[in-house]
């Protein structure tokens, strides 16, 4: 058992990897809707075995992006704008009671694991870096979710989350929109800090939702940085 934990280790970080190239991918059209993932040509083009193609595939089945359908593969599912705008919508809702239940639950610890979070979010904003911006806002995130001290509700925000994850990190690529989400997270901290649940049910449920000038960029983002990915699959 000890003798094989160090290749596993390698072994699970590199179907993180390829998990997170995919979901890239698959936002910005690079494999479109109704497109099959092929292990054996994902596993030519990233140049691996198709031991953790097969590990990224499942994981991205379980988050919502991929449906494996037995005997014939892994596909992309489709999620049209309508349908990502309900799903923003939902975990807007869900986000904004964690932060309510945080106002009251959280403790001295995860008053600082949050502000931690917070300042690691400034530390990449400053960088100009979307990437590690948006690793640091997800445990910014999560943060909130533990802190909620409600197990069920974290565990459905997670998995909406998790569904929701390459879109969210696309957003950040929207002109300004690190900057803001970064000022948004500001609100978010001084708010539960401060206890005060419904400023920060209504700032998280404000920075959650993607509506009027912002779904537009949104959308925008989705276009141009698909155009390119698109004719390179081409």
């Amino acid at each position: 058992m000890d003798a094989s934990t160090p290749s596993h280790k390698p072994a699970a970080r590199a179907a993180q990897a390829l998990r997170e190239t995919l979901e890239y991918d698959i936002a910005v059209g690079l494999y479109p809707p109704g497109t099959r993932l092929d292990e054996v040509s994902l596993a030519t083009r990233f140049q691996v075995s198709r031991t953790p193609i097969r590990e990224a595939l499942i994981e991205l089945s379980a988050s919502g992006l991929v449906e494996i359908r037995p005997r014939r593969g892994a596909f992309v599912r489709e999620i049209g704008i309508p349908r990502l705008i309900e799903m923003f919508e939902v975990m807007a809702e869900l986000e904004a009671m964690c932060a309510r239940l945080a106002c009251r639950r959280m403790t001295a610890s995860e008053h600082e694991a949050l502000q931690a979070a917070h300042e690691a979010c400034e530390a990449a904003a400053a960088a100009g870096e979307p990437d590690a911006y948006f690793h640091a806002n997800e445990k910014f995130h999560d943060a909130i979710y533990r802190g909620s001290g409600n197990g069920y509700l974290a565990e459905q925000a997670r998995s909406l989350q998790n569904r929701l994850k390459p879109y969210r990190r696309l957003q950040l690529r929207v002109r300004n929109r690190m900057g803001n989400s970064l000022a948004e997270h500001q609100q978010i901290v001084d708010a539960i800090l401060a206890g005060d649940d419904r400023k920060a049910e209504g700032a998280l449920r404000s920075h959650i939702l993607i509506q009027g000038e912002r779904f537009n960029d949104f959308v925008a983002t989705l276009s141009t940085v698909g155009e390119p990915a698109r004719s390179r699959a081409g």
